[in-house]
């Protein structure tokens, strides 16, 4: 008799588990996947500059890396730039609405 008593016990918890783990999966606010986005920007701007100083000091003499590198934070940086812009397009579209 004291098994039968401990299954609802055991599936109780079981279940609490399950929702602890979903909302922990599923816990990536905007905020977070909007940082994340910009420390990658930063880490290919970094990247860059360094290429570019390697360059310079000439422990790297290949130059396609180093505009191959270039070209990559450019292009994350414009799409920064642009992904920026339309959420405040967003938002200033969501402060016309009348309520």
């Amino acid at each position: 008799m004291k098994n039968i008593g401990a299954i609802p016990q055991a599936a109780a918890t079981i279940t609490r588990t399950d929702a602890a783990t979903k909302s922990q999966k599923t816990g990536n606010s905007f905020g977070d996947m909007l940082s994340g986005a910009i420390e990658e920007v930063n880490k290919t701007q970094i990247q860059a500059d360094q290429s570019i100083e390697k360059l310079q000091t000439g422990e790297s003499r290949n130059i396609h890396e180093v505009m191959i590198s270039m070209e990559k934070a450019g292009i994350s940086m414009r799409l920064m730039v642009q992904m920026r812009n339309k959420v405040l397009e967003a938002y200033q579209e969501v402060m016309r609405m009348q309520i």
